[in-house]
């Protein structure tokens, strides 16, 4: 894919064509813009183009139009899907009318440029057919690591990825399991064909099914018409099960048997359809603990277990931390247009030695609001959050109660999802109620 690749981009909205068109073309595409459906079939009529970006909600013809029209009419060409809308509904539908990816916004300029990739990594596998052998070699581009812990995950990645088989992905919070779970799918066979992710603890328990298997029209009152689940819409490609330990016992034996006979039936209907589905599945949460708690199904947990991989935290890779730091600082400087800035020597080591609540996502975070922020080209430790900076003192201060401890740490999980209370709590493993008490306790009292 060494020739320049041309991007139509369709949205009615002027700023969002201009930032979209400034970015990719950064980044070394060919840019064209329509701002709207009709204007983009006409660039279609007349102007090769590898891969379409087009709005969900326009005026005339809508994003799922544009797909329907692409897909029937320009085969040689990719579709991706944005929308300031997002819906599992919508994803879901965009998916199935022949999109290969669905970005909801806000997104961030690293999302939008790996969508853009693995979306024409798709285009490159059906133009060529079979990629020729000298170019099969494993790629894992957004994995970021040299630890020994990382290396062992390539190897598994690269020896389950030519295989069926399912794969369980373990690790805390923001290590980046789906990152492994998408090597997994783009290194396979499977790779031109949908990877569908699917936040199983983030869908009510009462939609998880319709969603996950699809419902028949008067399944349920609101089921005006019959519509397709993530299983169908991953036939032929994977699935990927995040959060699975969040499922009830009763979702878990429809899973059992959707594993087991590779069939699934939809909400309302009395007939099984038969699904070619590859399950990648992750949790953060150690569930032989919730089998001997009977809180998971001991034959899902083995069915789910045949391979498992386990992210480790970055506090116990943190050799790896420096190559994450150029990383997304040349990464968001990229974005900025501006160079990337040097950290200094202390700076770098405050960052290793920080304990990482948040894992990946955290660093990711921080790095960000220090490309934005600093006020030099150099990184030093004042520039750094007050609570990194603390921590890298800790051992020069006076012992603190575990009250004040609690708090702290609360501080700092605070901090790594920008004061996301929902987030938070996921990390610590308490309610937003246990979470908001303990933030109340923590308020000053007025003189």
């Amino acid at each position: 894919m060494s020739e320049t690749k041309r991007i139509l981009v369709v949205d009615d909205l002027e700023n969002t064509r201009e930032l979209l068109e400034r970015n990719l073309s950064a980044e070394g595409y060919e840019v064209v813009t329509a701002p709207g459906g009709t204007e983009a079939i006409g660039i279609l009529e007349t102007t090769p183009v590898d891969l379409v970006i087009t709005d969900y909600k326009m005026p005339t013809l809508n994003g799922i139009d544009m797909i329907r029209h692409i897909r029937e009419n320009h085969k040689d060409t990719e579709v991706m899907m944005i929308t300031g809308y997002p819906s599992i509904a919508n994803s879901v539908k965009a998916i199935k009318n022949g999109a290969s990816e669905y970005l909801p916004k806000p997104f961030t300029v690293d999302e939008l440029f790996a969508a853009v990739e693995r979306t024409l990594n798709k285009l490159h596998l059906r133009r060529t057919g079979n990629v020729p052998p000298e170019q099969k070699s494993i790629r894992f581009p957004d994995l970021i690591g040299d630890s020994p812990a990382m290396r062992d995950i390539f190897k598994a990645i690269a020896k389950v990825a030519s295989t069926p088989v399912t794969v369980l992905i373990t690790g805390e919070s923001g290590t980046g399991k789906e990152l492994v779970a998408r090597a997994i799918h783009y290194n396979s066979p499977r790779a031109s064909a949908p990877f569908v992710p699917v936040n199983c603890g983030g869908i009510p328990e009462g939609l998880l099914e319709s969603e996950l298997f699809g419902y028949e029209k008067g399944a349920f009152t609101g089921a005006v018409e019959t519509r397709a689940g993530f299983f169908q819409t991953a036939d032929g490609g994977t699935i990927f099960l995040d959060e699975i330990g969040d499922t009830s016992i009763a979702m878990q034996t429809k899973l059992l048997r959707a594993l087991q006979e590779k069939e699934v039936c939809m909400l309302g209907s009395r007939r099984s359809q038969k699904v070619n589905v590859r399950i990648i599945a992750a949790t953060n949460k150690d569930l032989s603990v919730l089998v001997d708690r009977g809180l998971f199904r001991e034959d899902l947990f083995y069915r789910l277990n045949v391979i498992n991989i386990v992210v480790p935290p970055l506090r116990k890779r943190n050799n790896d931390i420096l190559l994450l730091v150029s990383h997304f600082a040349s990464q968001f400087s990229a974005s900025m247009g501006c160079s990337a800035p040097a950290f200094s020597e202390k700076a770098l080591q405050t960052l290793k030695e920080y304990n990482w609540p948040g894992n990946i996502r955290e660093l990711e975070n921080v790095i960000q609001r220090l490309v934005v922020m600093a006020e030099g080209h150099v990184i030093e430790v004042p520039d750094l959050p007050s609570l990194m900076r603390f921590s890298a003192l800790r051992n020069d201060k006076p012992f603190h109660t575990l009250a004040e401890m609690e708090s702290e740490y609360i501080r700092t999980v605070l901090a790594s999802v920008n004061g996301n209370k929902t987030k938070a709590a996921k990390i610590l493993a308490i309610d937003r109620k246990t979470l908001r008490e303990k933030l109340k306790k923590q308020e000053p009292e007025s003189d």
